[in-house]
This record gives structure tokens, C-alpha cells and sequence, in this order.
């Protein structure tokens, strides 16, 4: 697969070093060509670099690895470089006091979606720090990390799930983009759990045996 990388900070690294392992063809695109160069060579594997236009052109998928205050700005400058493409959105629009500042609108992903209509955005990889997506592969107690997906396009959820695989995860359906904004809150209340107050947001959530109570009693209640 080709993959445009649109960003050249920590979550491009983190995921785009899983894609040129994995043997994908990579391209990295930045406001700063010296940058997009230097992750170009971090990351391996023939991986070559460009500017954002080239990046958002080059292959099947791209990934906005971007800030949320930039990435809909960045995206709508190269939209039609995007037609037909996947584009991977990972941001996290959360701010001072763990406070989602996407709250009363549209999600990050929305917006990425507005700004370029004609590509098929699908949220991926927005719950955990860079990181853990480091990690080779993140496994936890003998079970690998679950990357749960928001989309509307099968073919584009297909990619997207093929790359979460890729990065020794397992993908799971989110439902549409429409539910994006709930994996945009779900990681605000998580990095204030984990940073404002030192808890383990795993602990928050029954194991699925137990979702509807011991032994599954009151499902389908």
C-alpha cells in the first residue's frame, strides 16, 4: 500500500515506522521540508519525503497526523489531492483541563471531512499516547490493544483495519464518522484520568463477561 503521511511530529513517527516495517511505501509531507526529510531517513525502509501536497497525493491512504488547530486548515489547502483517498485522522481536540474543545460542535474528524469532501475519513488511533503506539506490538497482559474505527466507507474502513493489524493491534468497528466526537471525548476523560488523577481508566469498564452483569444476566434487558 501507498501511504502519505501528512505531519512530521511523535504520531507520524510512531505509526508510520509500524507501515514501513509491515513493507508499505511511505511518503512523509511537511510545512518543513528539513523535517519531513529527517523522519523520511528515521523511519527506514525507502521511505521517501515531500510537502504536504505531494504526501496528501501519493498513495491509497494518508494520515493527518496533525494538531487539531491546524489540521483542517492543512487538509482544505491540499483537498484535492485527497479525492478518492483515505484519510486517517488521529487527533485529539483536547486542551487545557483535559477539556475537549470540540464540545457544543463538530468533531475533529467532521471537520477534516468538511474540509475535504471528497476524501473518506475514518478516526483511528486517537486513544493512546505515541508511545504505546511504539510499542512492537502493544500487548498488555498477553492481549493485544484494540484500535476501535469511525467511518462511513467500507472500502476505507477495510484499509484502515489492514493498517491497525499492521501495527500488531486489533480494529474494531466504531461505527460511523458521526460517532467520531465520542472517541474524541472518550480520550479527553481517559488523558484525565491517566494524568489528572493517576488512575487506570482500564479499571473503569467491567471485562465484557460481565457487561451486563455476572454471568450476562439482564442482556438484551
Amino acid at each position: 500500500m501507498r501511504i502519505g503521511v501528512l505531519g512530521t511530529g511523535n504520531m507520524a513517527q510512531a505509526l508510520a515506522t509500524h507501515w514501513v516495517r509491515a513493507g508499505h511505501e511511505v511518503l512523509v509531507g511537511g510545512r518543513d521540508e528539513r523535517r519531513a526529510r529527517l523522519l523520511a531517513s528515521r523511519l527506514g525502509g525507502g521511505a521517501r519525503y515531500g510537502d504536504l501536497g505531494e504526501a496528501a497525493g501519493f498513495g491509497e491512504v494518508a494520515l493527518g497526523a496533525l494538531p487539531y488547530g491546524a489540521g483542517a486548515d492543512v487538509v482544505g489547502g491540499v483537498r484535492d489531492r485527497l479525492d478518492g483517498r483515505v484519510l486517517l485522522d488521529c487527533s485529539n481536540p483536547v486542551g487545557p483541563g483535559f477539556r475537549l474543545l470540540t464540545d457544543g460542535g463538530p468533531s475533529a474528524a467532521l471537520r477534516l471531512a468538511r474540509a475535504a469532501p471528497g476524501a473518506r475519513v475514518v478516526k483511528a488511533f486517537n486513544l493512546c499516547h505515541e508511545d504505546v503506539w511504539r510499542m512492537t506490538p502493544p500487548v498488555f497482559d498477553g492481549r493485544r490493544l484494540t484500535v476501535p474505527l469511525c467511518g462511513d466507507d467500507a472500502s476505507a474502513l477495510a484499509r484502515a483495519e489492514e493498517l491497525v493489524r499492521d501495527a500488531g493491534c486489533t480494529p474494531v468497528a466504531g461505527g460511523g464518522l458521526d460517532r467520531a466526537g465520542l472517541l474524541e471525548a472518550t480520550a479527553a476523560l481517559f488523558i484525565g484520568l491517566w494524568v489528572g488523577e493517576g488512575a487506570d481508566a482500564q479499571a473503569i469498564a467491567p471485562p465484557l463477561a460481565f457487561a451486563t452483569g455476572p454471568g450476562g444476566e439482564g442482556a438484551g434487558a
